[in-house]
């Protein structure tokens, strides 16, 4: 098969597809008879990235794999086919995201003494209804709380690949900052492009977790 034919298919698929597709799902749109190499596959992304150049959508990876989204430059236009604002999110849970992703696993308790104030309710429930946060397990403490971390999902909204792709603690100055990115990507993203919506992995055993979700 062409490499040209190749990439045609893969274009569609991300452009179908509601959530990033990996290299793997990618490889799944062809048959055993096809005999489509990995390293064609690896080609034909590359090529399709190429030829965003120029254009108002990209095709990025992000943890979940591969989608095509608008650049940051057309959001004022794109804004115009949203009637509601984008929703804004307060400091308070700005900042609670921030420590869950930096110093993941953590509990209630630890971001309460770190901020020190009371984390509501409140926050902690709409971190989990995004999807961008979950249990990992219980500390071996009394009480057992919580201990929390990120998922693949709020890796994909922040298009990234990895934790280890998040700035340096230290280069984030103002939690606060982070409001516009959310606010783009909630009114922002291409059709076809949209945040992975596939369920995180299992809850693991209930015991003290020692590495974070990545």
């Amino acid at each position: 098969m062409q490499d040209e034919y190749i990439q045609r298919i893969i274009e569609a698929a991300l452009l179908a597809s509601p959530e990033p597709l990996s290299a793997l799902r990618l490889a799944d749109l062809f048959s055993a008879d096809d005999a489509v190499p990995a390293s064609a596959i690896a080609r034909a992304i590359q090529a399709l990235q190429a030829a965003c150049a120029g254009r108002g959508l990209v095709l990025v990876e992000v943890a979940s794999g591969y989608r095509y989204q608008v650049t940051r430059e057309m959001q004022p236009w794109l804004a115009r086919l949203h009637s509601e604002r984008p929703p804004r999110y307060s400091r308070a849970l700005l900042e609670t995201l921030a420590l869950i992703a930096y110093r993941q696993p953590i509990t209630r308790g630890e971001i309460e003494q770190i901020r020190g104030v009371v984390v509501s309710s409140g926050i902690i429930r709409t971190l989990e209804e995004r999807e961008w946060i979950r249990v990992l397990g219980h500390r071996e403490v009394a009480g057992r709380p919580a201990l929390y971390g990120t998922t693949r999902q709020f890796l994909d909204y922040f298009n990234l690949k990895a934790l280890e792709d998040l700035p340096p603690l230290a280069e984030v100055r103002d939690f606060e900052d982070m409001a516009p990115q959310l606010a783009l990507d909630e009114a922002g993203t291409a059709d076809g492009a949209s945040i992975a919506s596939a369920a995180a992995p299992g809850v693991p055993p209930a015991h003290e977790i020692k590495e974070p979700f990545a």
